[in-house]
């Protein structure tokens, strides 16, 4: 059953409002995921959002036109076969969701699994999705673990990070990577790049979590929710001005802004 799992105040009267479906909370939050949640709550309070986090687990209908925004976190092998057992029934929602230009972010395990399919450690296949065309494969004996520094050229933007992962994905000719690696071994060591950028879905391997060392890319994924929802011509505070900007008290102009 879905359920509520964390809130804005009520007592502040934010201007606008976002509502955040976090996939598989209970089960895919391995690696430090609750913290990207709390990033994009506290980037969107600084922007004027009322924030709603529900959890959307095991036997649970995804509502696309409910969501401004979906996080998929990461999990060991075990819970993601539990997860996969399930996603299909939520695949067409979550498919109109992506084509329809919302906002994903999706780390390491949900990253895999909206793919076509990864393969275990052990080399066992597990399918994913398959709304996107990435894919993921094993390696013998080996991780990519350490520190890693990414440069997105499209948006001009910086990300640093920490990975620590096993497969290695490729992706399809529609993707782009969330980044050129600068240092760091990436999604395969081979092709230069690291996550995947498609629409409106970011998906990264970085853990620790990747919004807590990156809100530029916490802006970045809920300013342009707030814009889907509320209009491209919104104005709305730039990043540097939301480091400064107080709360609630300037949410008025916030606000004033948007008129």
């Amino acid at each position: 059953m879905t359920y509520t799992s964390l809130e804005s105040s009520h007592q502040v009267q934010y201007p606008y409002s976002l509502r955040i479906a976090h996939l598989y909370g209970n089960l895919m939050n391995t690696y430090g995921d609750n913290g990207n949640i709390l990033m994009l709550k506290y980037v969107a309070e600084k922007l004027g959002a009322h924030v709603t986090v529900d959890i959307v687990s095991l036997k649970d209908r995804f509502d696309p036109d409910t969501y401004d925004i979906a996080f998929f976190g990461g999990g060991q092998d075990f819970e993601q076969t539990i997860v996969s057992e399930d996603l299909p029934d939520k695949k067409e929602d979550l498919d109109r969701f992506i084509q329809e230009d919302k906002v994903m972010l999706a780390i390491c395990g949900g990253f895999q699994l909206l793919g076509q399919y990864y393969i275990e450690a052990s080399g066992k296949r597990i399918e994913g999705l398959g709304i996107m065309g990435h894919y993921t494969l094993n390696q013998v004996n080996n991780r990519y673990i350490g520190d890693i520094k990414i440069h997105n050229e499209e948006f001009d933007e910086t990300y640093y990070g920490f990975e620590n992962h096993q497969g290695r994905t490729i992706l399809a000719e529609d993707e782009k990577p969330l980044g050129k690696v600068v240092y760091g071994n990436g999604n395969n060591k081979e092709d230069g790049g690291e996550g995947v950028y498609y629409k409106n879905v970011f998906g990264s391997y970085f853990h620790g979590p990747i919004l807590s060392r990156n809100a530029n890319l916490a802006y970045r994924l809920v300013s342009t929710a707030l814009k889907n929802k509320y209009g491209k011509d919104l104005s709305l505070p730039a990043y540097e001005e939301i480091l400064s900007l107080e709360q609630p008290e300037e949410y008025a102009d916030v606000k004033s802004k948007a008129e």
